[in-house]
């Protein structure tokens, strides 16, 4: 294939930066004037110019006019992605696939035209080369790319993909990292809230079925993996309607997060855990999607209470002092469970039960730290392939503030206990009361008054 001289490239890269920060509307002669100057196979095969020409073609299918430019009813050689990811290089294959990621994300329309073209087809055709760890892991990150798209839940759930990564899951042979990668994958496509739109009930069970079964087998699962299908499973069940479905239809998945959730010897896997079930219980959710369906939430509490009473805190509350008795990552977490669970009553009675647990989320001193990071996984490690720069997450990072999170948790729990008239009853007035005067002193001042002291008093001196 025929290169682009040192001018040709200079003069490439120009255009292509114009049409990427183009501030006003193009029109489809601009679009077709810049396609006919600079070919795709140019565009994917010099590495200088790739970035900045994907930018533009961005640009350029935001437009309908730019939609059909791109992907023409009649394309060429020249034009077709297909043919050209068949004849291209490994490395131009990896920036056509890419290219076809950034567009997805573009618009719906442009998502639903990648997928008439079945240009979907050639992640899957990358992802299934699980005897290339490299190639697989390249496809493997763009598709994670792919899946945080809004589109993601409409399109991605109609192609062989979400049983390509089961089957990956399922394949004890293969790398840790292939599983590990393949199970966050699976559950960013299925944590909208709208996906029981788009696929059957079986298929999310499928998935489910295929973590659980590497979660039972804890002499062939590491530490990273375990954590990856614990974050998994908090992602399918983060929207109301995934809860729902986890506790309805795969309650041994619910059981294991919630025990490992309260288990002080599972490390790392705790803390996965305790966010996971903090998405069950509603902490990812606006406030007026946390609460559930009866059915669903009786067996939410159902399921704490059993929990607990296998313990030997022996009480939900129990359970939840256990975890703010622990250090700063595991305190994070439980702030975040806490807040959220408080909006039902019965655990609002349970932590009000507890002394201990009003003391700690009113201590002006408890946490120190404005930002704080609650890790949840180590896995996926940062790194550049095939000229690419990896948009892969390297670590799965919870941020929080300190102070913030246990102030949200503070009053979360007054907010609560103010809906249920706490005069009428002493003991819940006074606790009451202790709460308003913490939320009123805010997130950030420790003491109500702070003055300078002096080291010398006047009487000292003389």
């Amino acid at each position: 294939m025929k290169e682009l001289s040192a001018a040709e490239t200079n003069q490439l890269l120009e255009a292509a930066t114009d049409f990427a920060f183009y501030p006003g509307i193009l029109n489809e002669a601009s679009v077709k004037e810049f396609l006919d100057r600079f070919s795709l196979p140019f565009i994917i095969n010099d590495e200088r110019v790739a970035a900045a020409s994907m930018d533009a073609i961005k640009s350029i299918a935001s437009s309908s006019e730019g939609i059909a430019t791109i992907f023409p009813a009649e394309s060429s050689e020249a034009t077709d992605l297909k043919h050209l990811a068949a004849k291209c290089s490994s490395l131009g294959r990896v920036r056509i696939l890419s290219l076809i990621v950034k567009l997805f994300s573009v618009s719906r329309a442009v998502a639903e035209v990648i997928a008439s073209l079945n240009l979907l087809g050639l992640i899957e055709a990358e992802v299934r080369k699980t005897e290339d760890t490299l190639a697989t892991l390249n496809a493997l990150e763009l598709l994670f790319e792919m899946a945080e798209s809004e589109h993601a839940s409409e399109f991605l759930p109609k192609t062989s993909l979400l049983q390509l990564l089961g089957s990956i899951i399922r394949n004890a042979s293969l790398e840790s990292m292939l599983r590990s990668r393949a199970m966050v994958i699976s559950g960013r496509m299925l944590s909208r809230e709208n996906i029981f739109t788009f696929i059957d009930e079986t298929s999310v069970l499928a998935i489910l079925s295929d973590i659980i079964g590497r979660l039972t087998l804890p002499e062939t699962i590491d530490d990273n993996e375990c954590e990856s299908a614990i974050e998994t499973i908090g992602l399918i069940s983060s929207s109301k309607s995934g809860a729902e479905f986890l506790l309805l239809r795969s309650l041994e998945a619910a059981r294991f997060l919630g025990e490992a959730a309260f288990d002080r010897h599972k490390g790392g896997k705790q803390l996965a855990a305790l966010h996971a079930f903090g998405d069950i219980v509603g902490a990812s959710r606006s406030e007026n999607r946390i609460l559930l369906k009866g059915e669903a939430e009786e067996i939410l509490r159902r399921l704490i209470y059993e929990i607990a009473s296998k313990t030997s805190k022996l009480t939900p509350s129990g359970l939840f002092l256990s975890v703010l008795q622990q250090d700063s990552e595991m305190r994070l977490a439980g702030y975040r469970l806490i807040s959220s669970l408080v909006g039902r009553q019965w655990c609002l009675m349970e932590v009000c039960s507890r002394q201990e647990i009003i003391s700690i989320v009113t201590d002006a001193y408890m946490e120190t730290t404005k930002i704080g990071k609650a890790l949840l996984k180590p896995t996926f490690p940062r790194f550049e392939v095939c000229g690419l720069n990896s948009e892969w997450e390297q670590d799965r990072i919870k941020e929080g503030w300190g102070m913030e999170a246990k102030y949200n948790c503070c009053f979360a729990i007054q907010k609560a206990l103010a809906n249920t008239n706490p005069k009428s009853d002493s003991a819940l007035a006074a606790i009451s009361g202790k709460l308003q005067e913490a939320v009123k002193r805010g997130p950030f001042l420790a003491e109500k008054n702070r003055y300078a002291q002096p080291t010398v008093t006047t009487d000292q001196r003389f």
